[in-house]
């Protein structure tokens, strides 16, 4: 059902007409939500440290995390002490907040904060509530700003920045409100914003640009062993746009001889995966999907890490919002 809708969002479909009166409902929930926040009805929370939250507009994975660990590193540049909160979606945790170590298991609070805290060592704690999350790590760690992975909807958390991160191949789909199309809010929300990145295609006018630059291979257990390119390619991704990972092995010259597509936040199992490949061939996977595949490695098993390259303009008017 997902795949249909996805590809319904993209090329379209009368049968989405079907869902029309779902979107009119969520468009009015959503909407006296804001107006609630907008008139003080409810109250948003401030915190005693800045808040720069990265969302987007959209369903399906837009290019968040990268952004996220390239801000960690821009702000640690800059003499920061970064902290990062987030819902921990697809963590199975009985209880929130929970606190995110390098050895956390992916399965308790997420495979991307594992990932962030996996490569960057940052303080960071995730939860459904965000404010919750936020408390628990001023308690536990001293930070200078809070990144907070996705949540732009989550009025409830005061924020300084807004920055959104577009697909700039897929845009906004179809143009509609969820379910009938893959938007969370208006496209107008971008008006109100502080800054709009656009991830790969070309950026709108207003907008920063950004492209994904690979990084060197690695083996999933963590080894230093070599990757070897004479053998043949077998390609795998649990994101939210999947298409994007294996075209990026292509542009790479990884030409992989079957690509095979999972849902997002997939909870793999070592049988599952042990099958995708015979020994002759090599399982190659992203950074998302390798912290929830270490354990049970295979040493025919690589990952693909990437790094987020924004321009200089793009640093200097983030770091301007964060001083006024």
């Amino acid at each position: 059902m997902s795949n249909w809708l996805e590809r319904a969002w993209q090329q379209g479909s009368l049968l989405l007409w079907v869902l029309a009166p779902f979107t009119l409902l969520f468009i009015v929930i959503s909407g006296l939500r804001r107006w609630a926040y907008s008139m003080g009805l409810l109250k948003s929370v401030t915190l005693p440290v800045p808040v720069i939250v990265v969302g987007n507009l959209s369903v399906g994975g837009n290019g968040k995390t990268p952004v996220v660990l390239y801000l960690i590193e821009l702000l640690q540049a800059q003499g920061k002490r970064v902290g990062v909160i987030s819902r921990g979606y697809g963590g199975e945790a009985d209880n929130w907040p929970q606190w995110v170590a390098s050895d956390t298991p992916a399965a308790l609070v997420g495979d991307e904060p594992r990932l962030i805290v996996q490569r960057t060592g940052v303080p960071m704690a995730v939860g459904p509530d965000r404010i919750a999350a936020a408390q628990m790590l001023l308690e536990r760690a001293e930070v200078d700003v809070i990144l907070s992975d996705d949540g732009l909807q989550h009025y409830r958390l005061g924020r300084k920045v807004e920055l959104v991160v577009v697909d700039g191949e897929r845009r906004f789909g179809n143009g509609y409100r969820l379910p009938m199309g893959p938007l969370r809010e208006p496209v107008s929300r971008l008006a109100s914003v502080d800054l709009v990145i656009c991830n790969g295609g070309t950026a709108k006018p207003g907008e920063y640009s950004m492209q994904l630059q690979p990084l060197p291979l690695r083996a999933v257990d963590g080894s230093d062993r070599a990757f070897d390119a004479d053998r043949d390619i077998v390609a795998m991704a649990g994101i939210g746009h999947p298409p994007r990972f294996f075209t990026s092995l292509e542009n790479q010259g990884l030409m992989p001889v079957r690509c095979v597509p999972f849902d997002d936040h997939h909870p793999y199992t070592a049988p599952e995966l042990r099958q995708l490949t015979p020994a002759a061939e090599t399982l190659l996977m992203t950074e998302k999907d390798a912290v929830k595949c270490r354990a049970f490695a295979q040493p025919n098993w690589f990952y693909l890490p990437v790094a987020a390259s924004l321009s200089k303009d793009f640093d200097g008017a983030l770091l301007s919002r964060l001083k006024e």
